[in-house]
């Protein structure tokens, strides 16, 4: 399974790269008027993807018990900063786009 999960996690982070670094040119800045937090997560947009994307693939019926009791615990050395479940579905609606095109892309391959 650790095999499939670094397998995952390089094609979701190799994406996400890109995704940036195509985005950045394209995004309105937001700093103009609003003062914007500019620290960084302690999950990048990789990982909750990569979470998601095992969630789906396995035979788990429900994403907080599956984080809670899979992630936290058993994929403590592959996700090293997980943070609360409320805190990893606030992160989940950040990475929404991205995982959408992202599954959108590999469908399509």
């Amino acid at each position: 399974m650790n095999d499939k999960i670094f397998e995952i996690f390089f094609l979701v982070d190799e994406f996400c790269k890109e995704y940036e670094s195509v985005k950045e040119g394209h995004v309105l800045n937001e700093h103009i008027s609003k003062r914007v937090r500019n620290r960084k997560f302690k999950l990048s947009d990789s990982e909750v993807i990569t979470i998601l994307i095992i969630f789906h693939i396995g035979q788990f019926r429900n994403l907080k018990h599956f984080y809670i009791n899979y992630v936290q615990k058993h994929l403590d050395k592959e996700f090293p900063e997980t943070v609360s479940y409320n805190r990893f579905t606030e992160l989940q609606k950040k990475a929404l786009l991205p995982m959408s095109v992202f599954l959108q892309f590999c469908c399509l391959e």
